[in-house]
């Protein structure tokens, strides 16, 4: 993993990270960065096969780990499992907020119930583990990443409710700064790009819809999940003690030429499937 190339591979050592939605994808890719620098690491999603199946990819690293279902959405559900990873793992130390919920559909097909279940995964779900795990945080001085979308600062069409979702994760993370710092917890957002290989991605079309979209960004190709968890061992590394309130983009450039090459591909999709 190149992530040990240029980091000590004991970096974490005695830091436990504990990631929502962190049985597969981004996450998981997150997850497994901050494994093989030698942390502890807590999985939480809602399907606990997926998480025992991470949990061993994980432990092939050599990181102890503790994986549990939890909806985020469930704060009383959530805060236990926070718990019961203290207990076994240690206090947590680094926070991921990675949970989420997308799909693409226009504003005026989007129903009340839809909307509000994106935002409850994903701005409620980071309100309710940033919460939860505050008791910890405090006592480790630790720090919270959220995984936030260029849709938080760029109108994408087909993606109100991703939009909406993940402004309010970017304001929260600045609030947090501003009112936690005084305890030592630092808050910061990272913004994927397309990521290859990710559910997301093959919900959106697969190699048809990638092909699109890699033409348009400006490094010319998709990002990979390792590359999300380089940044995020960064942020929650010594290397970045004096960041806090930040959103930093890892997008390849993608959303520096704005959304029409996103926009053009979701309606190919949808002509081909006769909703055009």
């Amino acid at each position: 993993m190149l992530v040990q190339e240029f980091f000590p591979r004991r970096l974490f050592e005695g830091t436990t990270v504990f990631v929502t939605g962190g049985g597969s994808g981004i996450n998981l890719g997150i997850a497994c960065n901050f494994a093989a620098l030698g942390a502890s690491v807590a999985i939480c999603g809602r399907r606990q096969e997926r998480l025992d199946a991470a949990a061993e990819q994980l432990r092939t690293l050599g990181a102890r780990v503790h994986a549990e279902a939890a909806d985020v959405r469930d704060h009383a559900r959530l805060e236990a499992v926070m718990g019961n990873a203290a207990a076994a793992l240690g206090p947590i130390g680094v926070l991921v907020c990675g949970a989420a919920g997308n799909f693409p559909v226009p504003a005026e097909e989007l129903s009340a119930n839809g909307f509000k279940t994106v935002v409850d995964i994903d701005l409620l779900g980071a309100f309710n583990a940033t919460r939860a795990a505050f008791p910890q945080l405090k006592q480790t001085r630790g720090c919270v990443l959220f995984i936030s979308a260029g849709m938080a600062y760029v109108p994408y069409p087909y993606q109100v409710h991703v939009g909406a979702a993940k402004a309010g994760i970017d304001m929260m993370m600045r609030n947090l700064a501003l009112e936690w710092g005084k305890y030592g917890i630092r808050a910061n957002s990272i913004v994927p790009g397309p990521i290859a290989g990710t559910e997301g991605m093959r919900r959106l079309g697969g190699s048809e819809f990638e092909a699109r979209q890699a033409a348009a960004i400006p490094l010319g190709r998709y990002g990979t999940a390792d590359e999300i968890g380089q940044a995020a061992v960064f942020l929650a590394s010594p290397l970045a003690a004096y960041i806090t309130g930040t959103v930093l983009g890892v997008d390849g450039g993608s959303n520096l030429p704005g959304s029409s090459a996103f926009g053009e591909a979701i309606e190919a999709m949808r002509r081909a499937e006769g909703k055009g």
